[in-house]
């Protein structure tokens, strides 16, 4: 099979995997130095695929033949779809192809599992190791761990990379074992736990050779199973303490050509999985945590985001005088920022703060107007029900999406 052929079917079947973002990585680069590529520290420039992903990597599977036959995904062991296999070589050539035509600034690459685990982490090492050593490609690189692959394999990938990820893949260990039998949550804790390790050795010494300094990430697909919003945030805050990822990434299962009855043949809605990633960025960067956002089991409002929810269920809070309020407060107004937070802190250093200072700063108002005063504001609503005031907010519904099949 031609290389061109390879790719058309590689890469398209690795279009599933969503943790691939480069943000992160170290700045390195080539400039008046041997070897190729760059990489730096607000991330790589973007480019968009024809279903709308906004990716900047070659991003492709090593192999979709796979010896797993897991439930869900479209490269299964009894998937009927066309399969190929790049060899090493094969991959290190497509890399440096690409990145000097200025197409791609660096390579995330995953594979099926072949031969065995070890068997198939020797291989993506052997590209990264080429591509880094032979190369002297200074570009980012993401590997896909394999869980059961042998921890000094996962070290030495994590030598290599910029980034490891292994993909929990499904929200809890029971529908692993349903959907998964092969794989193990065990394992998959077990190679992020090494990950987490080698992280930990190098940090704090100036001289320690490089270990993944963009992190590791993961990817839970939604709708795959029954799992509700709640233990999939939950399980996210577990990740975030536990093994300090960097990001997990939230997948909305796509049905694919002749799925198993085990797995729904209608895909959950992508608004759904919009949500969990406003609610994750909530607990990463504003100082929420899961049993806030969701304090009852079941899944996050789709009509209205998770910080708006979460305001409207406790009125009690508000309205918050900005002049006044804590930073961490004022955070959690809807339809402010940490960046507009940021600068009313500084502002009212210097004067009170009034109304017109928040369209000046772009605010939200349409949200932020119940939940807020100002020295020359006061809402009128503030004593509106709060079921009132959200049929006053919620979002107008949005066209729907198409999926990757469709």
């Amino acid at each position: 099979m031609q290389l061109i052929a390879k790719l058309g079917i590689l890469a398209d079947a690795a279009k599933y995997d969503a943790s691939c973002a480069s943000s992160g990585a170290p700045k390195r680069s080539s400039k008046d130095r041997d070897g190729l590529g760059a990489t730096n520290g607000m991330g790589i420039c973007h480019s968009f695929t024809p279903d709308g992903r906004c990716v900047s990597l070659l991003k492709v599977l090593l192999t979709n033949f796979c010896l797993y036959d897991c439930q869900y995904c479209v490269n299964r062991r009894s998937s009927n779809v066309p399969r190929a296999r790049f060899t090493p070589e094969e991959v290190v050539r497509l890399t440096l192809d690409f990145y000097r035509r200025n197409c791609i600034s660096g390579l995330f690459l995953s594979s099926g599992i072949i031969r065995s685990a070890d068997y198939t982490m020797e291989q993506l090492i052997r590209v990264a190791r080429l591509l880094r050593e032979e190369h002297e490609f200074r570009g980012y690189i993401h590997l896909k761990t394999i869980p059961d692959a042998d921890p000094l394999l996962i070290e030495e990938a994590g030598r290599l990379a910029d980034r490891l990820s292994v993909n929990i893949e499904l929200p809890t260990d029971e529908s692993l074992e349903l959907l998964a039998p092969e794989k193990r949550a065990s394992t998959i804790r077990d190679a992020m736990g090494t990950i987490y390790q080698g992280q930990q050795a190098v940090a704090g010494e100036a001289r320690a050779p490089r270990f993944t300094p963009a992190g590791q990430s993961t990817q839970m697909i939604v709708g795959a199973d029954a799992t509700d919003d709640r233990t999939i945030l939950h399980n996210a805050e577990s990740l975030y303490q536990g093994f300090a990822l960097k990001r997990v990434y939230y997948s909305a299962f796509s049905p694919i050509p002749d799925s198993p009855t085990s797995v729904p043949h209608a895909a959950p809605p992508l608004l759904r999985e919009h949500r969990l990633y406003q609610a994750d960025f909530l607990m990463r960067g504003y100082g929420y945590n899961a049993g806030e956002l969701l304090k009852e089991g079941g899944n996050l409002a789709l009509d209205i985001d998770p910080k708006l929810a979460w305001a409207l269920a406790n009125r009690e809070v508000f309205p918050l005088d900005v002049n006044r309020a804590e930073p961490a407060l004022l955070a959690r107004i809807p339809g402010i920022g940490l960046r507009s937070v940021q600068r009313l802190v500084a502002l009212r250093r210097e004067r009170r703060i009034r109304y017109d200072d928040l369209v000046q700063m772009r605010c939200v108002l349409d949200k932020a107007r119940p939940f807020i005063v100002t020295s020359d504001y006061r809402p009128a609503d503030a004593g509106v029900r709060s079921g009132l005031l959200r049929e006053r907010l919620r979002e107008p519904q949005a066209p729907l999406q198409m999926g990757l099949w469709g």
